[in-house]
């Protein structure tokens, strides 16, 4: 005799329980439980959308919530403290502390296998300089700019209104103001949760001219010197790529388009926005660094920095060259790397598109000093970096300050639970949803991400002092190492190229960027 299929014998089971519970009356009480699951598998038995529910009546909806709980189990129980990507348990646990103000301190030393390329190292000096700072700023913009910007060494890199809640924005505000440092806006402009608090502003100017843009797209000068003016923005950051999804436009489903960021983007309330992967403002190097200076003027002398992650790296130099032709340059570049991004993007370009952050920020830092630009062009770098001990790793390769955003966002409670792009983020950080919203106190967040930045600058100064220096821009690529192999380590000016001052203009084809800086010309960014 056949046997019958298991798809069968879920639902008369579950028939046959209803039965047997409303003849036996003590048992009566679980015909609330028996019957919903009853209805749910003769329903799964029936429908014709997925194979395992049909196949598999009820059973099969295991599956389903074991995946949804997957990141969960994962993070707390699977996991060791040196696991879970893009950020560690480790990771995560030291930055809540500082956000909470709790011991961050670890015990038994380093569980990272120092013989392994997991481990690489800050030289420190037998005379540590106990007398150094307590604190530093860098100035932007300084003898370019009618309006430089005193900034701090970390600040909150772009997140938009919209990819965050209006709570998460004014919670990251509050911080910025208690703090004293910057808090960019990310491309979907100034909204009124960036104003709540009154801290810093850096606001990015993407693709779309969000905030300052006409009805059909292009950019909107009068809109733009508007919000420029506004005392609360202190820079302004031409987004040309992102590390997340570089080369990548964007589209923002008009059902997503509610009152509030049609009120801070400048578009109608419910109408799909397009965000194009290239600046219909320019198109070529000379044009992009007129656009900055225009952006300049109509901000009133405010600094303004272009943000990239650096891709073809003929382009890059292609910038370097119209610097050199015309005498025009942005007042900073912020070097994002491709393992950066806070929200969603296509999972190929986030595993296979982009420069990680090192190699792009060597680069950059290579052609500013290459063209003796670099005192003119200040350098920051975002990418992953969440403690004192990566600040300094970006101040050898020639950052002038660092920006966070993942960080922040765990400051703020996130859990890293990955619903960022679904809009279910249980902590409220990443929806809209307002009861999703409830959990998120601003009152209480606020201080948390001010503590944060304020002890992660401060690991940075005991690491500046522990190798016997005055400021982290004093530390160099040969006070860092970084291993080969188990038995060999060198310094990373040993590994990777610093040029000297000017070593482009005077003899740029015996530099490893030949083929790169004779592919590139001022005039255009296609390699020539």
């Amino acid at each position: 005799m056949e046997r019958v299929p298991f798809r069968y014998i879920v639902p008369l089971a579950l028939l046959a329980l209803c039965g047997a519970a409303w003849l036996w009356d003590p048992t009566r009480w679980l015909l609330w439980l028996l019957v919903p699951a009853t209805l749910l598998a003769i329903w799964d038995f029936f429908q014709q959308d997925h194979t395992l529910r049909r196949n598999y009546p009820l059973i099969a909806r295991i599956r389903w919530l074991m995946e949804d709980l997957r990141p969960f189990a994962q993070s707390y129980i699977v996991e060791s403290d040196l696991e879970g990507r893009p950020f560690s348990h480790q990771a995560r646990a030291l930055i809540y502390a500082r956000a909470k103000g709790d011991l961050d301190s670890h015990p038994m030393g380093t569980e990272l296998d120092v013989y392994s390329d997991e481990y690489e190292w800050l030289s420190h000096s037998i005379a540590p300089k106990e007398d150094a700072p307590d604190h530093w700023r860098v100035s932007i913009g300084e003898g370019s700019c009618a309006k430089p910007y005193s900034s701090a060494l970390l600040n909150i890199s772009a997140m938009s209104f919209g990819s965050l809640s209006g709570k998460a924005i004014q919670a990251l505000n509050a911080g910025a103001a208690m703090g004293g440092f910057a808090h960019n806006t990310g491309e979907g402009s100034i909204s009124k949760y960036h104003r709540s608090h009154g801290g810093d502003l850096i606001w990015e100017l993407g693709s779309g001219y969000f905030g300052a843009r006409k009805p059909d797209g292009s950019f909107d000068p009068d809109q733009f010197r508007d919000r420029a003016g506004d005392e609360q923005v202190k820079m302004i950051e031409l987004k040309l790529s992102q590390g997340a999804k570089p080369g990548h436009g964007g589209v923002l489903p008009g059902k997503k388009v509610t009152q509030e960021i049609a009120e801070a983007r400048g578009v109608p309330v419910g109408d799909t926005v397009v965000s194009p992967a290239a600046h219909p403002a320019f198109a070529t190097p000379v044009e992009m660094l007129e656009f900055l200076a225009e952006l300049r003027d109509l901000s009133g002398g405010k600094p303004i920095g272009i943000k990239l992650c650096v891709g073809q790296p003929h382009e890059l130099f292609a910038i370097g060259k119209a610097m050199i032709e015309t005498g025009l340059h942005p007042d900073f570049i912020t070097v994002d790397g491709a393992e950066g991004g806070t929200g969603a993007a296509p999972l190929e370009l986030s595993n296979s598109v982009g420069m990680p952050l090192r190699e792009g920020q060597i680069m950059v830092r290579n052609m500013l000093v290459g063209l003796n630009l670099k005192d003119r062009v200040k350098i920051a770098a975002s990418g992953k970096i969440h403690s004192g001990a990566q600040m300094a790793k970006a101040f050898a390769l020639g950052a002038d300050w660092c920006n966070a955003a993942r960080p922040f966002m765990f400051a703020l409670g996130c859990v890293q639970s990955m619903n960022c792009h679904k809009g279910t983020c249980p902590t409220g950080v990443a929806t809209q949803d307002a009861w999703r919203q409830r959990g998120l106190v601003v009152e209480d967040k606020g201080p948390r991400v001010a503590r944060f930045q304020r002890q992660t600058v401060h690991s940075l100064r005991e690491i500046v002092v522990a190798m016997g220096l005055s400021s982290p821009w004093e530390i160099s690529p040969h006070d860092m190492r970084e291993r080969l192999n188990g038995a060999r380590s060198d310094a990373i000016d040993r590994i990777y190229t610093f040029l000297e001052p000017g070593e482009l203009l005077e003899n740029a084809e015996a530099t490893p960027y030949a083929r790169h800086w004779s592919a590139a010309r001022a005039d255009t960014f296609r390699r020539v």
